[in-house]
């Protein structure tokens, strides 16, 4: 193994609730109506997806571009004081990044990842950042992770992913690298996308002892 790429949402930080609270409160605020299925198809979207999906899916009565504005605008006030961190991430970053080249792919927009890195202190860490904004298609199309490693220098067969969800899981496979999996508690993956990773992880700091 070369390098390896770590997911944002629900790896590094806790927010795929915070995700799925600012989206329903929008939705809700023009006039559209959340489904059960609605957080899970969304989960790896890029940007412009999930903003068309909260007009053409959920009924939000905007353009898309004003939606995924105000959605953005409501993550960053939620990270005003700095994003929700999960127990031990930042330091697992730190302690990978002193034996491998790494990177983040991510489904958030840009300003969210600079406000990860800005305030954790690993923007030297990390010296790739890529989003799916940044892409043809968000997860679980492999493009995110492919140009993540473009941007490393390293083959995808040679880098490994880590990742929490069922859209992401299956980027990462798609993209042909070694898969570690940190199942959201509250956004369970598919068991069947589970099986076929290479070790599932109970936290993010059982990672650099697995490498």
């Amino acid at each position: 193994m070369d390098a390896v790429v770590f997911d944002l949402d629900g790896v590094l930080i806790d927010s795929e609730r915070t995700w799925d609270e600012v989206r329903r409160a929008v939705v809700a605020e023009h006039g559209g109506t959340w489904t059960a299925e609605a957080t899970r198809a969304m989960q790896g979207m890029s940007t412009p997806e999930w903003a068309r999906y909260l007009v053409t899916e959920l009924g939000a009565h905007s353009e898309p571009g004003r939606i995924a504005e105000l959605v953005i605008e409501g993550m960053e006030r939620r990270y005003a004081d700095g994003p929700p961190l999960l127990p031990g991430a930042p330091e697992t970053v730190q302690a990978v990044g002193r034996r491998f080249p790494v990177a983040i792919a991510s489904s958030s927009p840009p300003v969210l990842i600079k406000a990860f890195l800005d305030a954790t202190g690993l923007t030297d860490v990390v010296p790739v950042a890529v989003s799916s904004e940044q892409v043809g298609a968000g997860k679980p199309a492999p493009d995110v992770y492919l140009r993540a490693t473009e941007l490393l220098g390293v083959p995808a067969e040679a880098c490994a992913a880590v990742e929490d969800t069922t859209n992401g899981l299956r980027a990462a496979l798609a993209a042909g690298m070694t898969v570690y999996a940190v199942p959201n508690p509250h956004f369970p993956p598919d068991p069947a996308v589970l099986a076929e990773v290479h070790q599932v992880l109970g936290d993010i700091r059982e990672l650099p002892g697995r490498l």
